[in-house]
Order: C-alpha cells, then sequence, then structure tokens
C-alpha cells in the first residue's frame, strides 16, 4: 500500500536519457512534491544505491539535469565503468519562497519530506531500489547545506554525505533570498548549524566530504567549517577547486560526490 495519496509518474515512452519524473502528495507539504530521478539503464539490477541529490536557491527538481546534466554524466561514468549502477533523485526542496533551506518552517516540514518522502516515493517507484539500497545524500549551496545537516542529523540513515559550495548555517541564507531568514526557525539554535550538528552526533557520522570554489563568496564559511571540524578530530574531506557559485563548477565536481559515494559503496 502507498504512503502516499496520490502519485504520478512519467511514462517511459516519454522519458529520455534515462530520467523519470514523480510527483507525490504528501502531509509534509500540505500539497505535491517533486522528483527528478536517474534510472540508469540495465537488466536485473535490483537494491541499487539511492542518491538524493539537493538543488539551491531558486531552482526546483529538474535544475541538476537541466542546468548540469548529472544523469548524462552519472550514465557516462557508469558505461565506462568507473562507479557501479546508482538511482540519483533530486527533489525539489518544497518551493517555499526563493529557499526552504530543507528544515521545518511554515507549518511545512521540508526536512521529512526529503528524508522520509522522498525516499518512499522512490522505493515504491523505482523497480531497481529497495528497503535494501543504501542512502547517499549531497547537494549544492543550500542543498549542500541540506545535504550536510541532514546527514549529519540522521547518520543512521545515510551511509555517506558530500556538499558542494555549501552554505553552513542557516543566517547565511540572507545572502541568496528575500524573504526575512526569521521564517527559517528551528527549536534550537544549534539545529541551524552543520557544524554543531555534526559536532552533536561526532560518534556515529558517516564519511564526510565537501568542496568550494576558491572565488566561492561562500569560501571563508567552508573554510571555517573545515577548520573547526578538524579541531575537534571529525574525520572528513576538504577539497578546493578554481571556480566560483556557479553551474559549471557544480557540473563539474559532481564526478567527486559520484566516485566519493561509489567509494564508499564498494567499501562497505
Amino acid at each position: 500500500m502507498s504512503k502516499f495519496r496520490t502519485t504520478e509518474i512519467s511514462e517511459p515512452e516519454f522519458e529520455n536519457n534515462h530520467v523519470r519524473f514523480i510527483t507525490v502528495k504528501t502531509h509534509n507539504l500540505k500539497g505535491r512534491g517533486d522528483i527528478c530521478v536517474f534510472v540508469p539503464p540495465g537488466e536485473d539490477l535490483k537494491d541499487l544505491p539511492i542518491v538524493t541529490l539537493l538543488h539551491g536557491v531558486y531552482g526546483s527538481a529538474w535544475v541538476w539535469t537541466q542546468k548540469a546534466g548529472v544523469h548524462l554524466t552519472a550514465l557516462r561514468m557508469i558505461n565506462k565503468g568507473i562507479i557501479k549502477p546508482m538511482v540519483i533523485a533530486m527533489p525539489s526542496d518544497g518551493l517555499w519562497g526563493d529557499g526552504s533551506a530543507y528544515i521545518p518552517h511554515n507549518n511545512l516540514d521540508f526536512e521529512k519530506w526529503i528524508v522520509e518522502d522522498v525516499i518512499d516515493a522512490v522505493i515504491e517507484n523505482i523497480t531497481c531500489t529497495s528497503s535494501k539500497s543504501d542512502l547517499f545524500i549531497s547537494g549544492l549551496s543550500m542543498g549542500g547545506y541540506g545535504a550536510l545537516r541532514l546527514g549529519a542529523k540522521y547518520p543512521e540513515k545515510y551511509k555517506a554525505i558530500s556538499g558542494h559550495s555549501s552554505i553552513t548555517n542557516k543566517d547565511q541564507m540572507h545572502l541568496f533570498i528575500e524573504e526575512n531568514e526569521n521564517h527559517h526557525y528551528l527549536n534550537s539554535r544549534k539545529d541551524d548549524s552543520v557544524f554543531d550538528m555534526m559536532k552533536k552526533n561526532k560518534k556515529n557520522l558517516p564519511p564526510i566530504r565537501f568542496d568550494c570554489g576558491r572565488d566561492d563568496l561562500l569560501i571563508e564559511h567552508n573554510r571555517e567549517l573545515h577548520r573547526k571540524l578538524d579541531k575537534i578530530a571529525v574525520n572528513h574531506i576538504y577539497q578546493e577547486f578554481n571556480g566560483t557559485h556557479e553551474w559549471s563548477y557544480w557540473q563539474k565536481h559532481i564526478q567527486d560526490t559520484l566516485l566519493f559515494f561509489d567509494f564508499i559503496k564498494k567499501e562497505s
């Protein structure tokens, strides 16, 4: 029996490049949520890992495919044997304002939408996945914040975490959005901070990596997170590359995330 009152899924005859679309109605959003899903080709594929890939402000479920071609990158890497097949689930953030930050606010639970509904919708509708599928989470900018924070908050759920050009605390949302950031409230200020969440769950964290462009407006925030994690001996990979806060950077470096997740999967 489906968890969702209604589900719509795209017809295979109209799909392109192994990208599928799912829309479900969920009480967490008090309405519908969209998920774009890359499903690798192949016969007898089962229990494939599910990578949840979160977008940044202004975007929606389609942006990772239509602005970065992540599905084409993943397909090329799979076909060349660089990585094993994996499903990539790219949900909307709930489409609140310029960005929901993937946290609960305004009587909507954007957090549960990601960590519960998205996974359930994929498993219900994508036959090569199941409750046995390993889960990974990544994202860019606001989506990097969502991935790092949610991965750290639910360390038992995700096998590894990755972020690109990530916001590291909710109070950086004002750099991008027009809405008053007081809308993005949580019960505890410590729930806002990626570092505080990682510190809180330090003993149980899955493998972590994150990167940022050297000319990115968030570079100092990422460097600070790296320094603070080093100080409390949280094992992680931090990398800096040439680039700014732009799609050409994310198009290139999403490969680092896919390689990282594939390595963790092989080691587990």
